[in-house]
Formats: structure tokens, sequence, C-alpha cells
């Protein structure tokens, strides 16, 4: 009871101290909150210890002139891609875990040999992509700098069929690398192999479509060559990690 004495006085000497300016008591339960603000779109309110009322009139009217003045409101998203890449990434895996599920039980109950589960994948693919990417790279070098016309209509008709067949086979046999992974319960699409093959698979798809534009743009042959090449460099990489996966368990 003094304590409640004591703190009624003082405010009480607060609102007698300047008449025209009442100090309004806020209700016990808000009195005893720490110093915060909630902010609408429409206006502020601050709730304090010991608030003075003009000062919240003030806060609010200079609020509602700006949002009038402004007449609209502008949001700007901001939005960085590297999240936005491990969110592809990610979530699918469980989707591809009950996808794979009955088939990565089938080959269990095989009885396959288990170096031929764990490196059968990296082999396939390692053929595929010195074989048919390899031989294909080099057509697409001499389509531009051979000056054999046998050779170079021979390139023309080879290279896009070769640099197909590496897309198919590469699409195919990233389901033999989740098979793989999945029979030695890996986790999957987690790892910078699997990253770097997702994009080089999407790269690749763009790649195909580029000289079906050479006609309407001549300087896309340049693009074509310089993605293509890229495009080897990073599955160069996507081998290597490959191998340091397989080689981690």
């Amino acid at each position: 009871m003094a304590m409640l004495s004591s703190t009624s006085a003082s405010f009480h000497r607060l609102a007698c101290s300047s008449p025209s300016t009442p100090i309004p008591l806020l209700p016990s339960s808000a009195s005893l909150l720490p110093k915060s603000t909630f902010t609408s779109s429409r206006n502020r309110v601050y709730f304090t210890a010991c608030a003075l009322k003009k000062t919240i009139q003030f806060d609010m009217e200079e609020e509602m002139e700006m949002v009038e003045d402004s007449g609209s409101e502008t949001i700007l998203y901001s939005i960085s891609p590297l999240p936005l890449l491990l969110i592809a990434a990610l979530p699918g895996a469980g989707t591809i875990r009950s996808l794979f599920g009955p088939f990565v039980e089938l080959v269990k109950t095989l009885d396959l040999p288990g170096w031929l589960v764990h490196w059968g994948h990296p082999g396939n693919m390692a053929v595929v992509l010195f074989a048919m990417g390899g031989y294909g790279t080099y057509l697409g070098f001499r389509i531009r700098f051979s000056d054999d016309v046998d050779e170079k209509a021979m390139a023309k008709d080879l290279h896009p069929k070769l640099l197909a067949g590496m897309f198919f086979f590469f699409a195919l046999g990233a389901t033999g690398g989740v098979t793989s992974l999945l029979t030695s319960d890996r986790p999957i699409l987690e790892s910078p192999h699997a990253v770097t093959g997702l994009i080089g698979l999407a790269l690749l798809a763009i790649q195909t479509s580029l000289p079906t534009l050479f006609e309407g743009n001549p300087g896309l042959r340049s693009v074509h060559g310089i993605l293509g090449s890229g495009i080897m460099t990073l599955f160069l990489v996507h081998a290597a990690l490959g191998l340091q996966l397989g080689l981690s368990y």
C-alpha cells in the first residue's frame, strides 16, 4: 500500500507541474511493459512507462500526413541467387527418395557386388564425358577452324548428335547416381557434385537450343563455342567432385 501511495503521489506531482499538459496514466498492465514499438502501415504507437498524450498524437498525425502526401506505398524486394539455388536443390530430396524407394529395395535384393553399385555410375559417366563429350567438343572446334570441306560437313553432322547423346546419357546416368547413393543410405542433392550436375544439365539444355538461332544471329556461334567450352570445364570439375564423393564412403 505504501508503494502504491508513493507512485500515485509522484504521478500527481507530474500532472500538477504542467496543468496545460495532462499526463494520462496508462493501465497497470501496459505500464509494466518495457519500451517497444508497434508499427502498422498507417501509424506508429509508442508504449512506455510514462508517455505524453501530445507526443503520441503528434507522431500519429505526422505519419498520417506522410501517407497522404505519398499517395502510395513502394515495396522493395531483394533476392539473392544463392539461397534460390539451395532451395531448388534441397527440398526435392524427400520426393526423390519416395519415388526411388521401390527400385532401391529391388536393387538391394539383387545382391550385386558392392564395387559395381558404388563405382558403376562414375565409370559410365566417365565414358560418356570423355568419349562423347570430348570428341563432340573436338568436332565443334573443327567446324569453326577446319578448311577441309568434307571434314567440316562430317563434323556438322556428328557434333550435334554426340552432344545430344551426352545430354541424354547424363540425364539418365543421374538416376544411377541417385540409386547408388540411396542403396548406401547416403544423402542426395546436398553435395557439390549433385549441384554441379544439375547446373551442367541446365546449361546443356540451353546449349542445345542455341544452334536454332544461328541464322537470325550469327554472333551466337561464338557464344555457343564459349559456352560449350565452359560446360565441358564444369563437367570436369563435376567429375572430380564425384570422385571425391565416391572416396568419402
